[in-house]
């Protein structure tokens, strides 16, 4: 190991807890945003400063070595006590704070979501910035643990006793067809579901993915007649005789031109619990709290007008 006075760049010690937290330096790498000559050359930095390889590679994933898991710990406690020191004396002002929030979103939440909030946020915060980044349910605890994102907006079912999460809205998903479409007038019934032919998403939404084992079931025809990015949908849904599955707050949303219908599913499907989450680490971090706070309250207040709208029409 090199000297104890030798500078350790924070950012190094992110490098060090994704790959410990994904095996994989490409996986490492899309979590941070470097490339994968930046993630090796940081694993070299690393490497050179702790004197030892700290993680192999075995059958395509890195494993650390008896060193990484003898630093692990003690890095992640000077991590955390680092983290707090730093915030506890800074004093957080939304109406001058030009800090940067790192926010994870899905991509369905991020087309609901985000113009919500940053409308509000332009006006009470007028200099803050906002940095969206893809929610990745199964990582987004440990992103949060390790300060890579300061929080998360979306329905997150993952468990973690160290997650503070504040409730907005639930929602559920529906059946999109345009206004003239030939089922519009009726019921939705898993016979007439099973004559439709839909557009998929690519999203990042684990229960919408879900949705995807009815749309191809081997009794049935093949019936996703074809996959594009989520925003798309409803102006394919509009143009044509397609169907999507979609949530109903943004279908309510789109719907006020009167171009679609809102059709129940014939199946269930998990409701979405939308909530904002931040990491207990960060507790002490001002900032943080008050944008998870803010953001609930807005999000809450956009939601139930949106339905009190919808219900006066």
């Amino acid at each position: 190991m090199n000297s104890a006075n030798d500078h350790l760049d924070l950012n190094l010690l992110r490098v060090f807890f994704a790959i410990w937290d994904l095996r994989s330096l490409t996986a490492a790498g899309d979590r941070l945003g470097l490339t994968q000559p930046a993630i090796s050359h940081a694993l070299r930095r690393l490497r050179e400063r702790f004197g030892d390889p700290l993680f192999v590679r075995v059958a395509n994933r890195m494993l650390p070595t008896d060193a990484a898991v003898r630093l692990h710990e003690p890095l992640d406690q000077a991590f955390e006590l680092l983290n707090r020191t730093l915030q506890s004396g800074i004093v957080f002002d939304p109406r001058v704070t030009e800090r940067t929030f790192r926010v994870a979103m899905s991509d369905i939440a991020e087309v609901y979501i985000l113009p919500r909030l940053m409308s509000e946020l332009s006006r009470i915060s007028p200099f803050v910035r906002v940095h969206v980044v893809p929610l990745f349910p199964d990582s987004v605890a440990n992103s949060m643990r390790s300060g890579e994102i300061d929080l998360a907006i979306g329905a997150v079912s993952v468990p973690d006793k160290d997650l503070v999460s504040i409730d907005t809205f639930s929602d559920r998903y529906i059946c999109l067809v345009r206004a003239g479409h030939p089922v519009a007038k009726s019921r939705l019934t898993r016979s007439s579901f099973s004559k439709l032919r839909f557009f998929y998403a690519r999203t990042t939404s684990s229960i919408y993915q879900l949705a995807e084992q009815w749309l191809s079931d081997e009794d049935a025809r093949p019936r996703i007649a074809v996959r594009g990015h989520f925003t798309t949908a409803p102006e394919i849904v509009r143009r044509s005789d397609l169907a999507a599955i979609f949530p109903r707050l943004l279908a309510l949303d789109l719907h006020r031109a009167k171009d679609f219908r809102l059709l129940d599913l014939p199946f269930d499907l998990p409701s979405m619990d939308i909530r904002v989450h931040s990491h207990a680490r960060f507790a002490n971090d001002t900032g943080i709290r008050w944008m998870c706070q803010t953001s609930a309250a807005i999000l809450s207040k956009a939601t139930d007008g949106l339905l009190a709208k919808m219900n006066r029409q």
